[in-house]
């Protein structure tokens, strides 16, 4: 079976270890921020001279990279707008990710060769808004996440081939329609369209009746309250074939505020997925299951298929707003020598233990930590001490920055 549509994994970057990450496990692209103009203004994002070492390094290992200005930006952030820009395109970065359309017009005047992708902030949902982008100059849309995978496929059909479209496949997911919310601006001054959003979607919630201050009543849906505005996240990764048959472009993992853990774990998922479909012609099942099981071994919170196969049913985690976190990072592979295993500790491990190893485009296998020693060769009973040199004897051999966990 030959597949036509052969997408491109987007995966999410937040700094130069998770931009390792990304690229070492899979990524075709990389999708990061400056120190403006980008919707996670949390995140420790990147200054020009950073941002040409991401785009060089990326280009070195044949991947892309994009830069996110999607947030509505004000008449003094317009004004020294094209500025920010000319310096972030010197700096080699593939394209820009925008939704104002006085931007995209400042970046067509200013830097007509520019690639431009249009933001699920500017909520595409049908095809003649689509076509209005194209015809603006945009080479991609990231569709809106509220469209099912009916609405994408007439859409693909009436838009130019040309034109790219780009979806989100998996992470946390807003209540609010495609990320434009303004509950964080009006309750904290934290402005959710400027990068700046609490999430205040996440907390917990009680009634209070008009004429009974200060007496609060549980949403009643578990005892301990409710919380009403948390979604769960999304997740595809078991329906990669249909989002191939429905033309999508790039598959975007959300995520730039993660940790590298994260993002490699993530990303070398759904890379499995996408090349045993692309290769087979079919999803994986049996012992190729390993590929799903791994998107339950980073932090998350339950997961739903959003608004893919129609109107979401039972996508809110009204118990908590917390996330399910099963695994630890323990450790990094820096080498691999003389049957040992040389590793920079992160969250520990202790002798006899036993962990997990995940190597990029490989089945995660278990391990027994033997004869563990520090930097200076002494052995020792625990790699307890973060960001310090371990060692170990293994006899399979481990490749550089292979992952290192346990489960909890």
């Amino acid at each position: 079976m030959i597949i036509k549509n052969r997408p491109e994994l987007l995966s999410p970057v937040g700094d130069m270890e998770r931009l390792d990450a990304a690229l070492n496990f899979g990524a075709d692209a990389v999708y990061i921020g400056g120190n403006e103009y980008g919707m996670r203004a949390a995140a420790a994002n990147f200054g020009f001279e950073q941002m040409k070492k991401a785009a060089d390094l990326a280009h070195q290992k044949g991947k892309r990279i994009y830069l996110t200005c999607n947030t509505l930006p004000t008449n003094s952030e317009m004004d020294r707008m094209a500025d920010y820009l000319k310096n972030a395109a010197a700096t080699g970065v593939d394209a820009f990710i925008i939704s104002d359309v006085g931007v995209l017009t400042l970046i067509k005047k200013i830097l007509p060769d520019v690639e431009v992708h249009i933001s699920t902030q500017a909520g595409i949902v049908n095809y003649a808004s689509a076509n209005a982008f194209y015809e603006m100059g945009a080479k991609r849309v990231v569709l809106a996440r509220e469209l099912s995978l009916e609405d994408i496929k007439v859409l693909r059909d009436k838009t130019n081939p040309n034109l790219e479209i780009e979806t989100f496949v998996h992470g946390a997911m807003c209540m609010s329609f495609s990320g434009r919310c303004t509950i964080s601006n009006y309750m904290t001054n934290r402005d959710a369209n400027r990068g700046e959003c609490s999430q205040p979607c996440r907390w917990q919630y009680y009634l209070m009746e008009q004429k009974r201050p200060g007496e609060y009543f549980p949403v009643y849906e578990e005892p301990e309250g409710t919380y009403i505005l948390n979604s769960k996240d999304m997740c595809l990764i078991e329906h990669i074939d249909k989002l191939c048959d429905a033309g999508i472009s790039s598959l975007k993992i959300e995520g730039r505020a993660k940790s590298s853990y994260y993002v490699a774990v993530v990303t070398n998922a759904y890379r499995a997925v996408i090349d045993y479909y692309l290769k087979n012609g079919c999803m994986p099942d049996g012992e190729n299951r390993w590929m799903y099981d791994e998107v339950y071994k980073v932090s998350h919170r339950e997961y739903t298929t959003g608004f893919y196969f129609g109107r979401p049913e039972n996508a809110q985690c009204y118990q908590s707003g917390g996330y399910v976190r099963n695994y630890d990072i323990a450790a990094i592979v820096d080498d691999y020598k003389d049957g040992r295993v040389f590793m920079t500790s992160k969250n520990g491990m202790h002798e006899g233990e036993t962990v997990e190893i995940l190597v990029s485009g490989q089945k995660p296998f278990e391990a027994v930590v033997k004869n563990l020693c520090d930097a200076d060769d002494e052995p020792c009973e625990n790699a307890n001490h973060p960001m310090s040199q371990y060692t170990f004897e293994c006899d399979k051999t481990i490749p550089k920055g292979s992952i290192i966990r346990i489960e909890k």
